[in-house]
C-alpha cells in the first residue's frame, strides 16, 4: 500500500489542539473591511474550533483516521 498524502489545503488551514480537537480561523477578514464594524472584525480575528459534524471529514483530509 502506498502512503496516504494529506490534503495541502487542509494542512494549511487547520491545526490540532492538545486534546485532539481541530482549530480553524474565521472567514471574511481578508478584504472589504471598511463596512464591517470594529467589534465584528475583532471577533473574526480570534480562532475557533471546528464543528463536531465537520470533524470526521477534516480528519480524513489530514490522514488522522
Amino acid at each position: 500500500m502506498p502512503k496516504q498524502k494529506t490534503k495541502s489545503s487542509a494542512k494549511k488551514r487547520f491545526k490540532l489542539t492538545g486534546s485532539g480537537k481541530i482549530k480553524r480561523k474565521h472567514a471574511f477578514k481578508s478584504h472589504i473591511l471598511t463596512k464591517k464594524s470594529k467589534k465584528r472584525k475583532l471577533k473574526l480575528t480570534h480562532s475557533t474550533l471546528v464543528h463536531k459534524a465537520d470533524e470526521p471529514g477534516i480528519k480524513e483530509q489530514l490522514c488522522l483516521k
